[in-house]
């Protein structure tokens, strides 16, 4: 921790000083692997398909591969990057862009909708971090009244997650709160050998169609992913025994309710079935019982 700090300090000073030909170091910290192969690179703009008639916010441009592309397509394009080392490479290259937006930030923070303006709505490209690409996509997906699409890279084994349906023993948490807000596509795997450094796992790219009213009727959406965190909260558990011992707060709801199996019997949800069998609808009758 210590050689990349001393690292991450020349590296700041040598970008201050030759902008222009400084290339920096993929920083373990923050978990970069820079795309490097220009097919896939080609793949994902098409995938994307830029408009000059629309923004494109991206997250982690990292040293510029898909932006230099995005920039020829694209209307306007934004850019959130959080590593200030990469800024000077990244301002050198493409500042005096009339139609590009830097912001230094932390995507897991960062107000979307105040990044991406004077634009109201924008599509996001990004090939995400594999030690946050969760919390990132939940982030973005809190913020979905001003995206309406988002084409990913993210570690192969998390796509496979997202899109698994009812009864798949890849199915949790994440897979129903997407569903939920997203119409999901896988697009295509990547190779470790297209990045620098090479990660040990495959990627893959995913299409992600934000949907205009989520798939889930239900009256008090924070309720709904309570239930469902339970319901996955000891996978090998039926969802009964997951209810009876939910967290506190949402347990005391269940018991106001008549228990647990009132709660499943009222929403026809067999008492024996396991959370990665239930459909997302099944997860709304529940929360429905519960309001």
């Amino acid at each position: 921790m210590k050689d990349e700090g001393r690292r991450a300090s020349k590296d700041r000073e040598a970008a201050r000083l030759h902008p222009s030909s400084f290339i920096p170091h993929p920083s373990k910290r923050f978990g970069q692997n820079f795309l490097t192969d220009k097919r896939i690179i080609h793949r994902i703009i098409d995938a994307l398909e830029p408009r000059a008639d629309e923004t494109i916010l991206e997250i982690g441009p990292g040293r510029g591969a898909l932006t230099a592309a995005l920039l020829e397509k694209a209307g306007s394009l934004a850019a959130i990057e959080f590593d200030r080392n990469l800024i000077p490479l990244i301002e050198e290259r493409f500042g005096a862009a009339g139609n590009f937006k830097l912001v230094q930030s932390d995507a897991l923070v960062a107000d979307i909708c105040d990044v991406i303006r004077p634009a109201r709505h924008a599509r996001v490209v990004a090939n995400l971090p594999y030690n946050i690409a969760t919390a990132i996509l939940q982030r973005l997906i809190e913020q979905r009244h001003c995206l309406t699409e988002m084409v990913l890279m993210l570690q192969k084994e998390m796509v496979e997650r997202i899109t698994a349906p009812a009864g798949s023993s890849e199915r949790g948490y994440l897979s129903v709160f997407v569903e939920a807000y997203c119409e999901t596509e896988k697009l295509f795997d990547v190779a470790p050998s297209s990045f620098r450094p090479a990660p040990k796992v495959w990627s893959s790219v995913v299409r992600l169609k934000l949907r205009a009213h989520p798939a889930a009727e239900v009256q008090d959406e924070e309720l709904l992913w309570r239930v469902v965190s339970a319901g996955f909260a000891q996978r090998r558990k039926t969802i009964l025994n997951n209810l009876r011992n939910a967290p506190a707060p949402l347990q005391e709801i269940v018991k106001s309710h008549g228990g647990a199996s009132i709660v499943l019997c009222q929403a026809e949800v067999d008492l024996q079935r396991r959370a990665e069998t239930l459909t997302l609808e099944e997860w709304a009758r529940i929360a429905r019982v519960l309001e």
